[in-house]
């Protein structure tokens, strides 16, 4: 059954686009982000590697290569490398060519990297404070967004 125009699935108003919501959503967010982020050098996508890298130093994959880190963060080499590249100019991580297959390279966070995460907590939390985050309302948010990723991942 197709939906009629009159239903928020057949409506073709912008504000009736889940799509344009979760961008908004996600650009707003980013913003919010962004003076902490300049606080610790960092800009957002390097965030996210971080976050990965650290997840990696509790919990450490099969291979931490930049593909395994690529494929996590859903980012190209060819975006993932000046992004590295800096992150390792900062002393914040070192990648090295792995010695079997040099087509791979493997990442390790420095101490400066490791360290970068204490000072990450307390910005984040006063971060969600300042906005009046709800955590309970954050983590259903999170999970509904995510089923909704691995609907459309599963179609690709």
């Amino acid at each position: 059954m197709i939906p009629s125009a009159s239903t928020p699935e057949g409506s073709l108003r912008l504000d009736d686009q889940l799509c344009f919501k979760l961008y908004a959503a996600s650009r707003a967010v980013i913003r919010a982000y962004k003076p902490m982020l300049e606080r610790l050098h960092l800009t957002y996508p390097q965030y996210l590697a971080m976050l990965v890298l650290w997840e990696w130093q509790e919990q450490p994959p099969g291979q931490p290569t930049v593909k395994a880190l690529g494929e996590r963060l859903m980012l190209d080499s060819g975006t993932l490398t000046p992004l590295l590249k800096r992150l390792e100019q900062l002393g914040l991580l070192v990648r090295r060519r792995s010695v079997e297959d040099e087509r791979e390279v493997h990442l390790a966070l420095t101490p400066a990297g490791s360290a970068l995460r204490d000072r990450v907590v307390p910005l984040k939390r006063q971060l969600l404070c300042e906005r009046g985050v709800d955590l309970d309302e954050l983590a259903e948010l999170r999970e509904q967004v995510g089923r909704l990723l691995d609907r459309f991942i599963g179609l690709s």
